[in-house]
């Protein structure tokens, strides 16, 4: 199945956004797995922004019950340290093992084999569509370069 992507461009940073994604204001992206069970992961900009990545860990443990905006783990880049939140209300499911073994997927691969964990659950109404999330990143990159936009 191929999924629609929007080719995204603003100054000089430049990604696809896949359609068949919910995004969140703290830059994850969300992917129905059915079942109530839904991916988790960073967009290429919350990469960025992060730098190269040395580390991160999981404070929860899988069956734990997750409440949206709870903090779940940490990662370490060069350029910044920052927790990771749960981005819905529901119970963790699992982390990407992957990522014990290639930790660079989360900047190689930001969509697919880079992904974060799992969560059981639904999302809330703060999360956006693809368009709607182009239109935050409008917004966060002009804030970054100064810009007020229009």
């Amino acid at each position: 199945m191929t999924v629609a992507e929007i080719p995204y461009k603003r100054s000089r940073f430049s990604t696809r956004l896949l359609e068949n994604r919910l995004y969140t204001a703290g830059h994850s992206w969300l992917e129905d797995q059915g079942g109530e069970v839904w991916k988790i992961g960073f967009t290429k900009f919350a990469v960025r922004m992060l730098g190269d990545i040395v580390e991160l860990g999981f404070e929860t443990e899988t069956g734990t019950d997750v409440e949206t905006g709870q903090v779940i783990g940490w990662i370490e880049g060069f350029k910044a340290v920052t927790d990771i939140f749960s981005p819905l209300s529901g119970r963790f499911d699992e982390f990407n093992p992957a990522l014990d073994k290639q930790i660079q997927l989360l900047t190689s691969d930001p969509y697919d084999k880079g992904w974060l964990f799992k969560i059981r659950g639904n999302p809330g109404d703060d999360c956006l569509d693809v368009h709607n999330y182009a239109s935050l990143l409008d917004t966060t990159i002009d804030k970054m370069l100064g810009r007020r936009h229009e």
